[in-house]
Order: C-alpha cells, then structure tokens, then sequence
C-alpha cells in the first residue's frame, strides 16, 4: 500500500471529514434559504414589494442595511439576482437601487464561492476525475483558462444558475479576484435594466419599463457574443 493511499483508517477518517464538510455546505444554504423564507422573499410568502413596502421603504440606512443583508443571503442561497435588483430599483429608485442590489449580488456571490471553497474543494477534485466530472469540465476548464472573461459572458446571459455556477467556480481551482471582477461587470447591465424595471414600476414611468427591456436585450446579445469569442477550453 502506497504512502500516498494511507492506511484504510486514515481514508476512513478522510472520508468521514469530507463528508461531514458537505453536510456543512448543506447546511449553511439550507439556513440562508430558511432566512430569505422567514423575512417573506421566498415564493408563497409576503410578496417582495409588499416586504419591502413593509420594513425597507422610507426606513432610511437602516432600511438600506436591511435591504443589503437581505439579499447578500438571497443571492448566496440561490434566489435569482434579477428579483433582488427589480426590488432595489422599486425601493431606492434606479441609481441607489443599483448600486446597492449589485453590492448584495457581489457579496452573496463572494459567500457562496467561499463556502464552497472552505469545504468542498477537495470532495469536488476528486468529482471531476469521474463520470460525474465529464460533464462539467468543459464549464470548468472555460473558467479555470479564462476566470474573468468566461465569467463575464456567462453573467450577461440570462439563462444558468447564479448559485450553481458559484459553487462550482469555489469548488474548483478558479481564482475568486478575476472571478468576482468578471461577475461585477456581468451583473451589471441586468442589475441596471431590473433596478430600472423596478423603479418604473413604483413611479408608473412606461418609458423607463420600456428602456429596461431594451437593456436587457443588448446584454443578453452581448453576453452570447462575449461566449462565442471565448476561446475552447483545453
């Protein structure tokens, strides 16, 4: 048996701590779920408009900060990035509500890249090696080769998961500076076109519901042009 293998306690031990590193990993979304659920954001609750009408609007920094914890921990469990920029935009107007949803996107980003780097780095390695990994590498030899620009164009699409794509990115080898600068200017242009929405829909401007879907069509073209000047992963 080889020094590299261990004894059949050692793998044990291993094993149970990549486990028990998983579990974790489930856990902490599990709890930012059941948050997002208890201030009503999740569906079948309190709608968001009615949430924010309730405890954001008018409340000042505090309801700035509420708004920032609130959908740093959305964003992180998964609830797409799109409903928590319409709801900056419907609560602070386009500008701040911009401004403020793509800082909750970024961080939520940050803390489910993180988490998953933390614990499951290792579990996820091992992963790709397998039939499991067969259908993952591609997106992450793109990302791994090209973290900022792979990022970038995946970003402005509009289809994917936001949470699926951060956990896999922290689970890898990519590096969280070009991946996190990449989804900044990413989320950008639909933060702006939803906060725009969102701000329309609280003034009843028919103009500005008009100009954020037009937005929001250049930055899906875009992000398919961005992806086809990518090169092939290796």
């Amino acid at each position: 048996m080889s020094a590299a293998r261990g004894t059949p306690a050692t793998r044990t031990r291993r094993a149970l701590g990549a486990a028990g590193r998983m579990a974790v990993l489930a856990a902490g979304l599990g709890v930012a779920g059941w948050i997002i659920r208890t201030l009503g954001l999740a569906p079948g609750g309190e709608t968001g408009m009615e949430w924010v009408d309730h405890w954001i609007r008018g409340q000042g920094l505090w309801g700035e900060a509420l708004f920032l914890l609130a959908g740093t921990a959305a964003t992180a469990a998964g609830l797409p990035r799109q409903a928590v920029a319409f709801l900056g935009g419907y609560a602070f107007g386009a500008a701040i509500g911009t401004a403020l949803a793509l800082l909750a996107q970024l961080l939520g980003c940050a803390v489910s890249f993180g988490w998953a780097r933390l614990l499951g780095r290792d579990w996820a390695a091992r992963r790709l090696e397998g039939r499991f990994g067969r259908h993952l590498r591609p997106l992450h030899n793109r990302l791994v080769s090209s973290p900022f620009g792979a990022t970038l164009a995946l970003r402005l699409l509009p289809v994917g998961n936001n949470l699926a794509l951060n956990l896999l990115a922290g689970l890898s080898s990519v590096r969280l500076v070009p991946y996190l600068a990449g989804s900044a200017l990413g989320y950008l242009p639909q933060t702006l076109v939803f906060a725009l929405l969102g701000d329309g829909v609280a003034v009843d401007r028919t103009a500005q519901l008009i100009l954020g879907a037009l937005l929001f069509l250049v930055s899906v073209a875009l992000g398919v042009w961005l992806l086809k000047r990518e090169p092939p992963a290796g």
